[in-house]
């Protein structure tokens, strides 16, 4: 997965029969700089995006303009911690988490997405 970065995705979850997107467009920040960078300066997040930052167990949101929900995986894509709404100047951390996936604010809101479930990173 991390060695494809220029790829489009689609981040998902499997639930028995059915499979629901959790984001259509996935931007991947899985180099120094781009970790680093993540969200900040931007005005907003698209509807349908995420941005999966790699490895990172823990995020920040100072001097961004905007809350997120965040979800925090293992390697393996199950997750291990989710935060709704997290708004400007705050901290989120799930210790042994192997990247952190971000997601507009009340993304989560319709996945209703569990710890425990494994998210699904497809390639379009």
């Amino acid at each position: 997965m991390l060695r494809a970065a220029e790829r489009h995705y689609v981040l998902q979850v499997t639930r028995g029969p059915d499979v629901q997107i959790i984001a259509s467009r996935v931007e991947l920040a899985v180099d120094s700089e781009s970790r680093r960078r993540g969200l900040l300066g931007r005005d907003h997040f698209d509807e349908g995006a995420a941005l999966i930052i790699a490895p990172s167990s823990a995020i920040h949101t100072f001097s961004m303009r905007f809350a997120i929900d965040v979800v925090f995986v293992s390697r393996d894509g199950r997750v291990r911690k989710t935060y709704s709404a997290v708004g400007p100047r705050r901290i989120a951390v799930s210790f042994g988490a192997f990247a952190v996936i971000e997601l507009p604010a009340g993304a989560l809101s319709g996945s209703f997405l569990k710890a425990g479930e494994i998210l699904q990173l497809v390639s379009r």
